[in-house]
């Protein structure tokens, strides 16, 4: 018999999922976008939305329903090649080419470069980078205790940091809304779809509906 999540379990893993999603992508791009889309923000988040929300939503979804184990199995309903194929490009993107120094570059952009003097060239870079994947690396070894690490820890200290900036912003703003910069006077809906998309949470999504599934699973879970 499947035995009934908790909530607070539940609330747990949506903590966790927000801190899995919100990486360095959505650090960089939004903020972008509402630079750029000026007095057509609004209409350029909504199409954002779609593509950088929903899509890792219906992801999310798709996989629990699927009742596979994996990537490689879900994709192996179109085609075994293909499921092979998708599974090896997918990992690929969220991993070395694209999501991992993308993450440790804006982790070190923000949080170490100000900070250090600009003649001591790449040095501080590759420091950072080893420990920063390290630090990584030992947090990911017990993915049984990834949804303590990340949904109990490390996203309320996300969301406090988050929170300060948002209210600093509103309170303090840099100027007011300009006009729009080329590319967002026009269809300006579908700018900010296709920007949602440089996230890669649509992508991501389908690797964390194996952490999602596991998790809810281990709490005793069948359907």
């Amino acid at each position: 018999m499947s035995q009934k999540v908790p909530l607070s379990f539940i609330i747990i893993i949506g903590l966790m999922l927000f801190a899995l999603f919100f990486g360095a992508g959505n650090l960089i791009f939004p903020p972008m976008l509402g630079q750029m889309a000026g007095t057509n923000v609004w209409k350029a988040n909504a199409g954002f939305l779609v593509t950088g929300v929903g899509l890792p939503l219906l992801a999310i979804t798709a996989f629990v329903f699927s009742g596979k184990d994996d990537l490689r199995s879900l994709a192996s309903r179109v085609h075994p090649v293909f499921g092979m194929v998708f599974a090896t490009v997918l990992y690929l993107a969220i991993g070395p080419f694209f999501a991992i120094p993308r993450a440790g570059n804006v982790s070190f952009e923000i949080g170490v470069k100000p900070f250090v003097m600009n003649h001591a060239g790449s040095l501080p870079l590759v420091i950072f980078t080893i420990i920063f994947f390290i630090v990584a690396c030992l947090l990911s070894l017990n993915p049984t205790k990834i949804i303590d690490v990340v949904g109990k820890i490390l996203t309320p200290i996300k969301l406090t940091f988050i929170g300060f900036l948002v209210i600093i912003a509103v309170i303090h703003p840099i100027g007011s809304f300009q006009a729009p910069f080329k590319g967002y006077t026009s269809h300006v809906f579908f700018k900010g779809f296709q920007e949602g998309y440089l996230t890669l949470d649509a992508l991501v999504a389908f690797a964390f509906g194996i952490i999602i599934v596991n998790a809810i699973k281990e709490k005793g879970a069948t359907t």
